[in-house]
């Protein structure tokens, strides 16, 4: 594909809800592309839906492409601050006879396309009010403020070559006279959309295929404005497992439930990355590799499925591959807010270096991690079934053991297989008891481990207090 230089991107979101996962992605793959090859990447808030759009909702925007690292080079800019310049343009088209005044109510408008639907036809804007030569316009009805309409081309065709989908060609006559400026003089959507791409020196313009019938026309007033035109390119939606359209009932789809949930932002990047583009067979990589190999031509003309296990999966890999320092912000608060008891307790790094290596989140690992900073209460149901008359002989002599041995993974688990030999016990009779015991769970990392980090001190004394 032939790139046109200096690439200016841009992530349009509308502030009507928080930013899903289509929207980041939509936002990684612009990102991307500007910074592959060294452009400009633009935020800009498409908030002319005053009805819908918040400032929650705008925040929301900011809060999930600053965890997400889509750090814009221009912006945000905000489409009601720039009502002055819409209103300017549509007073030179009005001017120019690429648009003009419809008085017609929405009622009228609806019975037109009511007698369509009724004649087979598509229904659409009969051009009532369109001004053409010879034709003579109805009496503007009194006191009744008129719509501004875009003068659509009524023959031809409008063809784009998709940088996704390929070669795609709509005929004019799909398209009726859009509406770009209310009663009130706001101005409409996709009027907004095709004077900032214009503005902002858009060169490709990266977007979900939802807005592809948007697109014939933006191109046409772009045209109309004698304007040069972006190219395109309409990634498909992102579906569920079930193949249906993402959504609640999928689980999470804000961007902002997942730090809430533990993820990583660089988990989130690369698990986005992948769906709907590949690079070979690689599944982990960086932020910068993927910025250098991205490219449109390896984009999926076919909807990704989201799979949270592979997500999981990613999440899992950068929380081992993070420093314990960096985890430990992380952490530390999700305990706090569980009770975690910090003082005399084992160092926090050291658990988590311990315990890393299975949690696929954050919130497991802090979970995992409370084994050591919290009082055990041992179900004393579980202490019957495992630490038995045959056992407790074993549990004092390794006790005793404890008092003097080198307090190392290494020397603690050569001290448990003294015991083990000396009692002819196999290695769970005495591991299950002594983690039910020290630990108040049945179930944790290797027990050396866990008794070396919880320290000597701790042990014995929660030793004795089960055994004497």
């Amino acid at each position: 594909m032939t790139v046109r230089t200096p690439v200016r991107t841009r992530f349009a979101p509308s502030p009507t809800g928080y930013l899903h996962l289509g929207g980041a992605r939509t936002a990684l793959f612009s990102w991307a592309f500007a910074r592959h090859f060294g452009g400009t990447f633009i935020l800009r808030i498409e908030d002319t839906d005053l009805e819908r759009s918040t400032p929650e909702a705008v925040q929301a925007i900011l809060d999930g492409m600053n965890w997400l690292g889509l750090h814009h080079d221009e912006g945000p800019f905000y489409q009601m601050k720039r009502m002055d310049r819409y209103r300017d343009v549509v007073a030179q088209m009005l001017e120019a006879g690429t648009a003009y005044y419809c008085y017609s109510s929405p009622e009228e408008v609806e019975a037109m396309r009511e007698r369509m639907r009724a004649a087979g036809e598509k229904p659409r804007y009969d051009g009532t009010w369109r001004p053409e030569p010879g034709k003579t316009l109805p009496a503007i009805p009194e006191g009744r403020k008129p719509v501004v309409r875009f003068k659509n081309p009524l023959d031809g065709d409008v063809t784009w070559d998709d940088m996704v989908k390929g070669s795609i060609t709509i005929s004019n006559r799909e398209l009726d006279d859009l509406v770009i400026a209310r009663p009130d003089g706001t101005p409409t959507y996709n009027f907004c959309v095709a004077i900032d791409d214009w503005d902002m020196k858009m060169t490709h313009v990266i977007r979900g295929d939802d807005h592809v019938n948007n697109t014939p026309r933006q191109i046409n007033i772009l045209r109309a404005l004698g304007a040069p035109l972006p190219q395109y390119g309409h990634v498909p939606m992102i579906l569920g497992a079930d193949g249906e359209k993402l959504s609640k009932r999928h689980g999470a789809v804000s961007v902002m439930d997942y730090p809430a949930q533990g993820y990583l932002p660089e988990a989130m990047l690369n698990y986005l990355a992948r769906l709907g583009w590949s690079h070979g067979d690689d599944e982990i990589f960086s932020m910068e590799q993927f910025c250098q190999w991205f490219d449109v031509d390896h984009l999926s003309k076919s909807p990704a499925q989201f799979n949270p296990e592979k997500l999981a999966w990613l999440n899992n890999h950068y929380i081992k591959q993070s420093d314990n320092a960096r985890l430990e912000g992380l952490v530390r608060p999700l305990m706090e807010q569980d009770g975690a008891q910090f003082d005399g307790a084992p160092n926090l790094q050291s658990a988590i270096a311990l315990l890393k290596e299975r949690a696929n989140t954050i919130n497991e690992l802090a979970e995992a991690a409370m084994l050591f900073y919290r009082q055990p209460s041992p179900d004393p149901a579980l202490i019957a079934q495992h630490v038995t008359e045959a056992v407790k002989p074993a549990l004092e002599r390794f006790s005793v053991v404890c008092e003097t041995v080198e307090w190392s993974k290494a020397a603690l688990s050569g001290a448990m297989k003294e015991v083990l030999a000396a009692h002819k016990l196999k290695t769970p009779q005495l591991a299950m008891p002594l983690r039910l015991l020290v630990t108040g769970q049945l179930q944790t990392p290797s027990i050396d481990a866990v008794l070396e980090l919880f320290g000597r001190e701790t042990v014995l004394a929660r030793l004795k207090k089960f055994i004497g």
